[in-house]
């Protein structure tokens, strides 16, 4: 059976993918701002001269390694080891649509002997040297995350479940929701190592006061000796089954936005190497108590990293 759609769906889908690349641009922004997150996670707050750029909450931009002359003969080294190009960096905007700036969050990246093929390019300068003042040339602005028109007339509750740096997408999209559409109410389920890991975690009480009767925050820590002193919304553990049917009361009403670190090619490649299955990471596990509970496949949409 042909899985191809009807020939208005095919229209509307090639509309919508011009509409796209027409929003795709380079822009030259400078750097207003640098915020420590966390001891490993920092957010770029650009100066971009256009107080109306146009995206949606959820989408990402992307830089380009070849921009930093810093990064020349790194960047020169690992394309001689990989045999190709390194491609542009996506890095999840952190800012809101009606925010009157843009920024990004970035993680950085680890080189793990024995987990991680090649060591990171970019996130290591863009979490530590990048200076106020810097310009840089961003692309910009794209990707599926996001939330369609519709979302208030699908379902009255929208639960996030992110982990680590997961969060910055549902971040935009939290902020975007809570401002724009005073209908939606939202379930944060955010599971880190440690407090200390927690990115945004003033703002993100913040907002559960200001808008106590829309938003519900429960964070989930794997690695913190002090839970019971943190407060009735810190549990102790992974996002498991038993936490997902606690939270999520109609799962076949259920709207899911997922982001975290899921199975990577380099853990597939190791895994066969070995010759076993890939232990499933954040993403798998989620997943799958989501199907456990009841919660329709296509109702969940997910973005993830390796």
């Amino acid at each position: 059976m042909s899985n191809a759609p009807p020939p208005k769906e095919l229209e509307l889908n090639h509309q919508n993918l011009t509409s796209q690349r027409q929003r795709i641009r380079e822009l030259e922004v400078m750097v207003a701002e640098t915020i420590v997150e966390t001891h490993d996670t920092t957010t770029l707050v650009f100066f971009t001269g256009n107080d109306r750029l146009e995206y949606k909450a959820g989408h990402f931009l992307t830089l380009d390694p070849h921009d930093f002359p810093e990064l020349e003969r790194f960047t020169a080294f690992l394309e001689d080891m990989k045999g190709k190009k390194e491609p542009p960096r996506a890095y999840s905007l952190a800012s809101a649509p009606h925010e009157k700036y843009l920024a990004i969050t970035v993680k950085e990246e680890r080189y793990i002997r024995g987990q991680t093929k090649y060591p990171p390019l970019l996130s290591p300068l863009l979490v530590r040297r990048i200076q106020k003042g810097r310009r840089m040339v961003i692309t910009g602005f794209t990707g599926p995350y996001t939330l369609p028109d519709d979302i208030e007339d699908r379902t009255d509750t929208l639960y996030h479940i992110c982990a680590g740096s997961g969060i910055v997408p549902n971040y935009s999209i939290l902020k975007h929701c809570l401002h724009e559409r005073p209908r939606l109410k939202h379930v944060l389920i955010y599971s880190n190592k440690t407090w200390g890991d927690v990115i945004y975690g003033q703002h993100l009480n913040q907002l559960a006061v200001q808008y106590p009767d829309r938003l519900r925050i429960v964070y989930t820590l794997t690695r913190e000796p002090n839970v019971d002193n943190l407060g009735p919304n810190v549990r102790s553990g992974r996002v498991n089954e038993a936490l997902l049917r606690e939270l999520i009361p109609d799962p076949a009403s259920a709207y899911v936005y997922c982001c975290g670190p899921a199975i990577s090619q380099y853990d597939r490649q190791a895994a066969r190497e070995r010759g076993e299955q890939p232990a499933p990471r954040f993403m798998e596990t989620v997943l799958a108590a989501l199907s456990a509970i009841g919660v329709p496949s296509k109702q969940v949409r997910r973005e993830s990293y390796g």
